[in-house]
């Protein structure tokens, strides 16, 4: 194992570049009393680009008390005062300050997509197979203070995708494309305890890209009910294709019976990568809607194109663009409360906070149903990278950080301070800040 160390001339790092079209997503979002700031905090640390990863980025947060884990593919990092590190697809620091823990040294061969950490543990998934040398495909539990794995968990995976992992009431909730797709695990053990087992996620939707798999989920604060997004098109034997709600409850999870019509449309793209194009899910801090976001290019029809004051009876659809759901709305259709476009650019994460919905991904624009190619129409407003939607209007606020990305964030995590960017992206409102980035409130 390379542990993480100050980097010196001529050490190298051989990472296995594995490039994932699905990814981290964010956390249960919470409440907050306002918008962040669109400007970052000076001290979080910084990706560096290497002769072995080019274009380094972030792709999973989470936080245990004041000590944040971030994941994804990269191998060299500087901290705050530009003291290079060499990690290999995970750090550790300080949340108030940036120190990097340089005692924690987990080495991942492959990317992290999703982190789940507690004061006694760190869930680990992603598209690696060994850790420290060692064969864990996919999933791994490690010691917060030094990322040793714990040999008494295993989940038994034999290979695939963890894209999302989440802690909930003594259950550690994991989806992606290995096991069962979408799986209730001890957290202790790793042993399957069957929430799931009787909504099996099956069929994949046709010429997309890679296996049956979900890609995210959110359960909402109450802890009843789970929304999920993925390539399928059967889960318990029912048609839903892209997207379902299970309920929870009694040990056995079942299929809700909400589902919008919009979500089984194509967007404009054949793309193998854009088909399965719904990406990540939220619930609002109360839990009475969700957001979802989408990639796909722009919608296939124009009389699919949601406008703000007009729905569309034969069903909206959520393409390149960021959506809001009620779960009881009294309307059978589920008609969207809201849908806002990008006009050709895609939309990865998203974090609803009840004063804004905060969303980021590499598009220009928001507030832009009729732009095509990436180009405004209309009253659109710039915005790159990332963005925050007034929850009630769906109209673009004027939160600007302006985050410039190749690929585009896909982690957003907001906390009782303010939120945490993960992306891809060199700057933030203009100062440098590669990869990590804290608004602060």
């Amino acid at each position: 194992m390379t542990s993480l160390r100050p980097m010196f001339a001529g050490m190298t790092l051989a990472v296995v570049a594995v490039l994932a079209f699905a990814s981290g997503a964010a956390e249960a979002s919470i409440a907050q009393p306002s918008v962040v700031s669109d400007y970052a905090a000076s001290y979080t640390p910084n990706l560096v680009a290497s002769s072995t990863v080019k274009h380094p980025h972030a792709d999973a947060v989470s936080q245990s008390g004041n000590t944040m884990y971030v994941g994804g593919l990269f191998d060299s990092i500087t901290d705050s005062t530009g003291l290079p590190f060499t990690v290999e697809n995970m750090v550790s620091f300080d949340a108030s300050t940036g120190a990097i823990a340089t005692g924690f040294t987990p080495a991942f061969n492959g990317n992290v997509w999703a982190v789940e950490a507690t004061s006694t543990a760190v869930y680990v998934g992603g598209a690696f197979t060994t850790v420290d040398g060692v064969t864990h495909p996919a999933l791994v539990k490690l010691d917060p203070t030094t990322g040793a794995i714990d040999p008494a968990f295993d989940a038994h995976f034999q290979g695939g995708q963890v894209n999302q992992i989440q802690l909930l009431n003594g259950v550690l909730y994991v989806a992606g494309s290995s096991g069962k797709k979408l799986m209730a695990l001890d957290p202790l053990t790793g042993a399957n305890v069957g929430i799931f087992n009787n909504l099996a996620i099956t069929t994949p939707i046709p010429n997309a890209w890679g296996t049956v798999s979900v890609y995210h989920f959110a359960i909402n604060p109450a802890g009843t009910q789970l929304v999920a997004t993925g390539n399928f098109e059967t889960v318990g034997g029912q048609s839903r294709t892209r997207f379902f709600i299970a309920n929870l409850g009694g040990g056995t999870a079942t299929l809700d019976p909400w589902y919008y019509a919009g979500f089984a449309k194509p967007c404009s793209s054949t793309a193998p990568r854009r088909i399965a194009y719904l990406q990540d899910v939220d619930f609002s801090p109360d839990g009475s809607y969700f957001i979802v976001t989408a990639t796909g290019q722009v919608p296939l029809y124009h009389s699919d194109i949601w406008h703000n004051g007009v729905t569309n009876p034969t069903g909206t659809t959520v393409c390149d663009a960021a959506g809001r759901f009620d779960i009881s709305n009294g309307d059978s259709t589920h008609q969207p409360v809201w849908i806002n476009y990008t006009g050709g650019d895609s939309i990865w994460a998203a974090a609803a906070t009840g004063v804004a919905v905060y969303v980021q991904g590499h598009f220009q624009w928001l507030d832009n149903p009729d732009g095509i190619g990436s180009r405004p129409a209309g009253n659109a407003v710039n915005r790159r990278g990332l963005g925050a939607i007034d929850p009630t209007t769906g109209l673009a606020l004027s939160w600007t950080p302006d985050k410039p990305a190749q690929s585009g964030g896909k982690a957003l995590l907001a906390t009782t301070t303010g939120l945490w960017v993960m992306s891809d992206s060199k700057l933030f409102h203009g100062q440098p800040h590669y990869g990590i980035a804290f608004a602060p409130l």
